[in-house]
Formats: structure tokens, C-alpha cells, sequence
């Protein structure tokens, strides 16, 4: 009895101390426990606690909650009248053409179009898809040897003879400044090896481009089934060739003498397009007209913060040659007064989002971009953001989880995708025991 007293003795005193040891450090305990369930994402935030906070702050929201209310009716009245008032303040353009559209030329974007998706005949507007062939695919200095076929083609003509042999170079400054017919054909077959294998080049190069609406079947635009395109085709073709030096110098050349290389017979050509000098920054493009389609002019202007293609489809039959000018004109100011130059992408921070598994509880995000374009005062811009609710780990960072689409007057523009940052990986055996035994040994 006396021993066990003496037992109890000695170990009461170490009980008492740890009693006491775990009463001073529980809240401690508690506090390092809920840290790491939290950043290791096995649980989520205690729902009665954020629910009873958000009620509180919904409580002292109310008051300006119901002003809004009260107030949407007026400011969508308010919203409406100011569409109506900018609406009247843009005048579209008058213009006579079937077929009419203007583009900028930095993306592409349509400004404005009538009928600029039909497909239409579009005479020697086409030479412009055949020089830019040419220049993707030939050596200026090679030499063309006409043939026979060449020879025959209809006016407009260069005059040139079966046999004879020109630079390459030469033959395409007698094909873009005076539209010569029999010269397209030379063109086609030498880098082609016929006109059928250079229509084919033609065809690639317009699916290269994107437009699903055009087929070539001659270099020249001389009217044959199955040949067409449309304004907004052609633009897109225009606005490619535009960006080619070589095409620019070409095109853009007052005047050019050359000679037939065997024989010596000289050659002179000038520039038909007028539109060069009729707008400060006209850079071109192309003039064309057949009696299935009527005149038709690509033209092109760069000013300083913007570059413009207008297109005319079908803008009269003779006498009214004039209408393709005064058509071009009224387009080309129609861009240059009503668009400017407008930085539409949001700078913002994303809220992160809860990873399911994950040794961290939350993912971070980011989003850059750089969406400059030519816009109206009236146009509305509207970014919807695409992302889920939650991500299941393992993530790599800079994976693309989502996206920010941005729609100009509710129409699609660009997509941009929207990336993690950090590598997050998956909540595992090894990774519980570290955390543990640092709770355990009271490492915090």
C-alpha cells in the first residue's frame, strides 16, 4: 500500500504538468491546425461565417442598393438617348457602287460595308492578286519569253510578239500601271508554268489569307465562270499585297521605260490611277473594269495613325466612269473622320480561384494583351470573362484556363486567353506528413 501511494506520488506531478502543458497551448494548437488545412486546400472558409458577413454587408449596402434600383429606368433612358444622339452625329457614306467596302488595314476589321460579302465579278482588280504571286514566288530578274497565246490576248494590250523576252521586273510595271492584258498571261505562264497552274498559286494564296469567297481562274480579270470575289475579300488580298515594299514601288511609280531584251524595242508605260493624286496618303491600288463588272477600283491612303482599303464593286457601266473616284473618296473620308485610334484592352487583376487537392489553396491569374484598333465615338466595347468556378490540382503555370472575350457593338472582336502563375501541385502522403509532423513538434 505504502508503494503504491509512493507510485502515484511520482507520476502525479508529470500529469499535472502536462494537463497544464495542453491547456496553455491549445489555442496555439488550434490556431497552426486551421492554417495548414487552409493553405492546403482540404477545406474550405467556415460557411456560417462568411454567409453572416455577407448578409451584414448586403444590410448595409441596402440604402444605395435601392437607389440603384430606383434609378436603372433613368439611366437606361438616359443611355438610350445618348446612343440616338451619337447615332445622328456619324453619317454613313453614299456611295453608288453594287458592291462597296472599307477596311483597316492594321486587322482587317470591316469599318463599313454594303453588300461587301457577295461574290462579284471584279475585271483587273484581280492583277493585284497576280502581282503579289508573282513577288512571292518569282526572281525579278528571270526572263519571260512570250508565247503565242500571250500574244492573242484582247486590250488592253501591251503589243507584245510570240518570242519575245522580257525582265520579269518590267513585265509587272506594264501590268500594274496600264492593266495590259496579254502581259498577265505572260506573267502567269512563266511563273506558273500555265495559266491553269497559276490560277492554282492564286487560289492558295487567297485560302492563305483567309478568303473563302473568291476563285481565280484568270490572271487578267477577263470575265469567265467561276471567276469572282468580294469586297471583303478583296480588301483582305489588297491589304496583304500593301505591306510587300516591292509592291508598293511598283505600284506607287508615275511612269516606266523598258526595253524587249533580244531586240532592243522600247516600251513606255504610266500610271492609271488617278485616286494617287486625288487624297494626301493615297497609296494605290488598282483600277478594273469588263462588261459583266462594270468599273471597280481597289484604293488605299495612309495617314500617320491609320491605314484605309476601300473597295468598289460594280460602280457603273460606261459613260459613268467618274462614280469609282468620287465612290472611293466618299469612303476614305467616311474613315478618316469618324475613327480614331483606341486602346480597348482591360488592365485588370482577376479574382484567384480555389484549387480542389491542391498544397496551395488558391490560384493566381493574369491576363495581357494589347487591343489597339481604329473605333467610332458610338461603338460600345463589352469583355465577358470565361473561367471556371474551381481548378483541380496538379496546375503548371502559364497554363490557359480561361479566356476574356471582348465584343464591339455585341459582335465578337478577339479572344484572349487568360493564364495561371504558379505551379501548384497535388496534396499527397508526403506532403500531409511534413505538415503534421510540423504541428506535431510545435515548428511554427
Amino acid at each position: 500500500m505504502i508503494q503504491l501511494k509512493n507510485k502515484y506520488a511520482k507520476t502525479l506531478p508529470c500529469l499535472a504538468l502536462l494537463i497544464l502543458f495542453t491547456v496553455v497551448q491549445y489555442n496555439n494548437l488550434k490556431i497552426y491546425y486551421d492554417e495548414i488545412l487552409n493553405s492546403s486546400g482540404l477545406i474550405y472558409e467556415d460557411f456560417g461565417h462568411e454567409l453572416k458577413k455577407e448578409n451584414e454587408k448586403a444590410l448595409e449596402n441596402e440604402e444605395e442598393y435601392q437607389k440603384i434600383v430606383h434609378s436603372a429606368e433613368d439611366t437606361e433612358e438616359n443611355s438610350k438617348q445618348k446612343e440616338e444622339d451619337n447615332s445622328s452625329v456619324v453619317k454613313e457614306p453614299h456611295v453608288h457602287a453594287l458592291s462597296a467596302l472599307l477596311l483597316d488595314a492594321s486587322n482587317n476589321r470591316v469599318l463599313y460595308e454594303n453588300n461587301g460579302y457577295h461574290e462579284m465579278a471584279m475585271a483587273s482588280t484581280t492583277k493585284i492578286m497576280t502581282c503579289i504571286v508573282t513577288l512571292d514566288n518569282a526572281n525579278l530578274d528571270e526572263v519571260v519569253t512570250v508565247s503565242s497565246y500571250a500574244a492573242r490576248m484582247p486590250d488592253v494590250q501591251l503589243n507584245i510578239n510570240t518570242g519575245e523576252q522580257y525582265y520579269l521586273k518590267d513585265l509587272l510595271y506594264s501590268l500594274m500601271l496600264e492593266s495590259h492584258n496579254d502581259v498577265a498571261v505572260a506573267i502567269a505562264e512563266h511563273v506558273g508554268g500555265s495559266i491553269e497552274g497559276f490560277a492554282t498559286m492564286m487560289n492558295d494564296k487567297a485560302r492563305e489569307l483567309g478568303c473563302e469567297h473568291t476563285n481565280f481562274v484568270t490572271p487578267n480579270g477577263l470575265d469567265a465562270e467561276g471567276h469572282y470575289t468580294t469586297a471583303k475579300d478583296l480588301a483582305v488580298i489588297a491589304s496583304y499585297a500593301i505591306k510587300n515594299e516591292k509592291f508598293i514601288k511598283i505600284t506607287n511609280t508615275s511612269s516606266h521605260v523598258f526595253q524587249e531584251i533580244k531586240k532592243g524595242k522600247s516600251h513606255t508605260v504610266s500610271n492609271k490611277n488617278k485616286f494617287l493624286y486625288m487624297m494626301e496618303g493615297a497609296i494605290g491600288v488598282k483600277t478594273g473594269f469588263t462588261g459583266e463588272a462594270g468599273y471597280c477600283f481597289v484604293g488605299a491612303i495612309k495617314r500617320q495613325d491609320k491605314t484605309l482599303i476601300s473597295v468598289v464593286l460594280g460602280c457603273g457601266w460606261p459613260p459613268n466612269k467618274s462614280l469609282k473616284w468620287s465612290d472611293t473618296k466618299e469612303l476614305m473620308n467616311y474613315g478618316v473622320n469618324n475613327y480614331k485610334v483606341r486602346q480597348i484592352f482591360e488592365d485588370v487583376k482577376l479574382d484567384p480561384i480555389f484549387v480542389k487537392d491542391g498544397q496551395q489553396k488558391y490560384e493566381t491569374l493574369k491576363v495581357e494583351g494589347d487591343i489597339t484598333l481604329l473605333m467610332r465615338d458610338d461603338e460600345n466595347v463589352k469583355v465577358q470573362y470565361e473561367l471556371p468556378k474551381t481548378l483541380q490540382a496538379p496546375i503548371l503555370a502559364d497554363s490557359a484556363i480561361g479566356n476574356a472575350k471582348y465584343y464591339i457593338n455585341d459582335m465578337l472582336y478577339s479572344e484572349i486567353p487568360i493564364y495561371t502563375t504558379t505551379d501548384i501541385l497535388k496534396i499527397d502522403y508526403k506532403f500531409c506528413f511534413k505538415k503534421l509532423l510540423g504541428l506535431w513538434s510545435l515548428q511554427y
